[in-house]
């Protein structure tokens, strides 16, 4: 099961398509401060975290620290177009499993899924 976090509405409804064609169940949130209460709700619920890097409130990569003080074995992937103050070093520090750059096609998303959860 994946969360799904991203602010732009048209992403997260073509993301959670894309995810649920290939077999995986999916939940979506547009804004990072429910994603991470929800999160914090039920850790166990989720498998996977998927999290846009540019986003109001809650920054994906700050997302990610504060989900993995919450259960420090999730597996996060982090997507972002373009941002200065996140490359792949600074994500691998964070303890984010993958990172990738917008836009991310289907083969690409099925691939890095597919990577951390098998070495998850």
């Amino acid at each position: 099961k994946i969360l799904f976090v991203d602010d732009e509405p048209m992403l997260v409804d073509i993301g959670k398509s894309t995810l649920e064609k290939i077999g995986y169940s999916v939940t979506t949130k547009t804004d990072s401060t429910e994603a991470l209460d929800l999160f914090k709700s039920d850790p166990s619920q989720f498998d996977l975290v998927i999290t846009d890097q540019t986003m109001p409130n809650i920054p994906g990569s700050q997302l990610a620290n504060k989900l993995l003080q919450v259960r420090p074995d999730i597996p996060i992937i982090l997507c972002t177009g373009h941002s200065s103050t996140i490359n792949e070093i600074k994500a691998q520090k964070i303890g984010i499993k993958e990172y990738t750059m917008k836009p991310v096609n289907k083969a690409v998303i099925a691939k890095l899924i597919r990577k951390v959860l098998d070495t998850a």
